[in-house]
């Protein structure tokens, strides 16, 4: 999938180490030659189907609460998809979500209390693997005590499957739940001039991304992040801080902002994905549909200089920029 807007690059300076780029809207913006740097994540799908759509994504929020980060949430995870009722094992409404942790052990502690405590407990929910993982999560075969010696293997779809009984009839969850390493850590921020700018490229940037980057999630309320973070503190022992070179209000405050003047809002979109190539999608897409939006001053992605993992994601490439053969 792709997206329709196209960028024209206009130029590059090379002692700024910026593109400047043209929207089919007509504005201009300034594409930091840097790259996103990102590391590996254990991650699982949960296919939860429901009743209706309503259950289902009702049940989805509640599974992926509190997972932003893994620097202090217990876990990284939100709604990647919807899937319709003709592609699930129950055939009812269905939506993909993923969740990420640092190894499989507490992934598979993750599955089990989110799977258990959120959708276990959401009106008419079954939750089904979805993904095809170099590993299997027991999930279900642990989660089956909760049945009280009650529980009944079953069938759904030509899946192994426990089914457990509750107050409104049966609760049914696939036995195993595959896991692999999946990639972590995708980003680009937008500097805009104002905030109703800022917030607008960023609606624009994540919608793209959920449109048009399968195997992709978002795990910021909305797929935006208002409060980024740097490793560490400047004055106190924490494992991490507010993001100050990026924050407008300390931008004649601190040596090393990196705000432009005139730019009095910065969003950060992050995403993970199962593969790095999901991850560079989305980046296209967002960062595409954010230049597009009039207001948007400059796109830059975070990075530790290829200290914090092995995976990159160029924004030249997000931008179609194409390297002239050496010798030419």
């Amino acid at each position: 999938m792709s997206s329709d807007n196209k960028l024209e690059i206009l130029g590059y300076d090379d002692k700024q180490k910026v593109y400047t780029v043209k929207s089919p809207a007509g504005n201009t913006v300034q594409i930091q030659d840097t790259f996103a740097e990102m590391f590996a994540l254990w991650v699982g799908r949960v296919l939860i189907t429901a009743q209706n759509e309503k259950w289902a994504h009702t049940a989805a929020i509640l599974t992926t609460g509190f997972a932003t980060s893994v620097i202090e949430a217990t876990a990284e995870a939100a709604i990647e998809r919807p899937v319709p009722a003709d592609q699930t094992p129950d055939k009812r409404p269905g939506i993909l979500i993923q969740i990420y942790n640092r190894d499989r052990f507490e992934l598979k502690q993750q599955l089990m209390q989110r799977i258990g405590q959120c959708t276990l407990t959401c009106p008419t929910t079954a939750a089904f693997n979805g993904l095809l993982g170099k590993r299997v999560l027991k999930v279900g075969s642990s989660l089956r005590y909760f049945g009280d010696g009650f529980q009944k293997k079953t069938m759904v779809g030509g899946r192994k499957c426990w089914k457990l009984p509750v107050m409104e009839g049966n609760f049914i969850v696939e036995d195993g739940f595959g896991a692999m390493e999946a990639v972590a850590g995708g980003n680009f921020m937008i500097f805009a001039e104002t905030q109703e700018d800022g917030l607008k490229a960023a609606e624009a940037a994540a919608e793209a991304i959920r449109k048009n980057a399968p195997d992709v999630i978002m795990q910021f309320p909305g797929g935006v992040c208002r409060a980024g973070s740097k490793a560490g503190s400047l004055k106190y022992k924490l494992k991490a801080s507010t993001n100050h070179p990026y924050c407008p209000t300390l931008r004649t405050l601190v040596p090393d902002t990196v705000v432009p003047e005139g730019v009095t809002c910065v969003y950060e979109i992050v995403m993970n994905g199962l593969t790095l190539d999901a991850i560079k999608n989305g980046m296209k897409q967002g960062v595409t549909a954010a230049a597009s939006v009039p207001g948007v001053v400059k796109i830059s992605s975070g990075n530790y200089g290829g200290k914090l993992g092995p995976f990159k994601a160029y924004l030249k490439d997000a931008i179609g920029v194409v390297e002239k053969p050496a010798g030419t």
